[in-house]
């Protein structure tokens, strides 16, 4: 057991005029199981890539660890799984290599077939297998969620929670539970380490937030207060003084040195609150630096003038002789949230793109409304690049609106100013929600709306869906997220 130390880590992109890290300084320990979390375009992958070493920055990283990042770029996808993973682990053991296949429930004879016919989950879980073979490494795995089904999901959880010495780069809240024993979080400010799963340390957050925000409420009304007391005690004092040089009442002189002890103390009691009010307001400066604003997103749907949008009967797609569905079939209605559940490869996303429009070869019998208004969330991002002001204006969308979802998303304003293909995973996947949230639409059909997408930004896109309740149909492997949204669930 041994440990990773970082001490006063800054960095910054070439070009760039913010900082992603400043005088950072914490500790890992190498035996942890470590969920790594933070709103996108924080600098999570960012940092990974620091302790590989892949870009200079000032401070120190110290450790008596190498590093092993996941995943893998495979450059030939076509060679058989077995010599892809002699690339990567070149002198693993085979008996090794079937263990953890067994435990992650992988065939061994996908061995011998070429790596490129794996589905995207076969291949995360291969390559995770390969992964913890590493003997004396500290793991860094980035998003391994992002190609599992729900089920894949649980069972790498389950694979993980075993293991230990890693970072887990994740966004799933149900499967960071299960599987980490510290949280390490990106804040707003700083970095901090917490010991627990990442509900443990939601539920600190919000315990510090509500308890910062009350306390910025209570020195607000103090400093208020005392501004306005120091003002009237002043005044008075000036008051004061200026009768020195007068009479009293009955025509006899002022005792000026009363006058002037008396409009000395009260100068003096004056500045003891102009004192207590500046260590209130440098109090309160220290507040609110961590507090994350998500405000409240909006969506304006258009209302159908049929109940029934859509139906499917004994619906089954084709690509060329292949047929990717079984006999799908299920309606939708006006409001309903339609989660669309199934393993990888059983035609999900298919049956998304026939009810979007796309080109798809079909048998059975096919039904949407007439003039029905769709938006479209892709799980692809690759296609983004240019501006968002040209992307904006190539969608015919509002820009005022388009951005403002996005600074709702936790954008900033540099950001604006920026190509898109620069952008984060997640911070791509947001350009996407936030177009669809700024069209008006019937139905909203979203293919993996969540891929690399933040926490808080999940939660507020679970509040959305809640107040506004529009009708939607999607696909989604987080589980707290279906469970929280789906009023129904079709099964393929």
């Amino acid at each position: 057991m041994s440990t990773i130390k970082v001490t006063n880590l800054t960095f910054a992109y070439d070009g760039s005029f913010d900082h992603i890290f400043e005088n950072v300084s914490f500790q890992i320990d190498t035996d942890w199981k470590l969920g790594f979390t933070g709103r996108n375009g924080r600098g999570k992958t960012t940092f990974l890539q620091l302790l590989l070493g892949r870009h200079e920055y000032s401070g120190t990283i110290s450790s008596q660890v190498t590093f092993e990042y996941f995943p893998y770029l495979i450059e030939n996808k076509q060679q058989n799984t077995a010599d892809v993973i002699s690339e990567v682990i070149p002198d693993y053991m085979e008996w090794e290599l079937l263990r953890e296949f067994s435990y992650l429930q992988i065939d061994e004879e996908v061995l011998y077939r070429p790596f490129a016919t794996l589905s995207n989950g076969e291949q995360t879980k291969v390559l995770l297998a390969a992964l913890f073979l590493k003997e004396n490494s500290f793991l860094l795995i980035d998003e391994p969620t992002n190609h599992l089904d729900m089920e894949g999901r649980k069972l790498v959880s389950d694979y993980l929670q075993t293991k230990h010495g890693f970072i887990l780069v994740s966004h799933d809240r149900a499967f960071l539970d299960n599987c980490v024993d510290h949280i390490l979080s990106i804040n707003k400010t700083n970095i901090e380490i917490q010991k627990g799963n990442f509900s443990t340390w939601w539920e600190n957050k919000q315990r510090q937030d509500h308890f910062e925000l009350a306390e910025n409420e209570r020195l607000k009304k103090d400093i208020k207060r005392l501004s306005e007391s120091a003002k009237r005690t002043s005044g008075w004092s000036h008051e004061v003084e200026k009768t020195k040089n007068g009479t009293t009442n009955s025509g006899s002189k002022v005792d000026k040195g009363y006058i002037g002890h008396k409009a000395a103390k009260m100068m003096k009691r004056s500045k003891s609150i102009e004192q207590r009010q500046h260590s209130a307001i440098e109090d309160k400066a220290k507040l609110l630096k961590n507090v994350e604003q998500s405000e409240a997103l909006k969506i304006s749907p258009l209302t159908y003038h049929k109940d029934r949008l859509i139906e499917l009967e004994d619906v089954a797609i084709f690509y060329g002789d292949k047929q990717v569905t079984g006999s799908v079939r299920f309606s939708i209605s006006q409001g309903e949230r339609i989660a669309l559940s199934g393993k990888n490869g059983s035609g999900k996303s298919s049956i998304l793109k026939l009810i979007c429009g796309e080109d798809v070869s079909y048998t059975g019998t096919f039904r949407q409304g007439s003039q029905l208004k769709i938006s479209y969330v892709s799980q692809d991002t690759s296609h983004l690049q240019g501006s968002l002001t040209a992307y904006a204006k190539s969608n015919d969308i509002d820009e005022s609106l388009f951005k403002a979802i996005l600074r709702k998303l936790d954008f900033s304003r540099t950001q604006f100013e920026k190509d898109m293909a620069s952008f984060s995973g997640g911070q791509k996947k947001k350009v996407l929600i936030a177009k669809s949230l700024s069209e008006r639409a019937h139905l909203y059909v979203w293919d993996e709306p969540l891929n690399f997408i933040d926490v808080l930004s999940r939660m507020q896109l679970e509040e959305l869906l809640l107040e506004h309740a529009p009708t939607i149909l999607f696909v989604e492997h987080d589980r707290e997220f279906c469970q929280n949204i789906a009023t129904k669930v079709v099964e393929l």
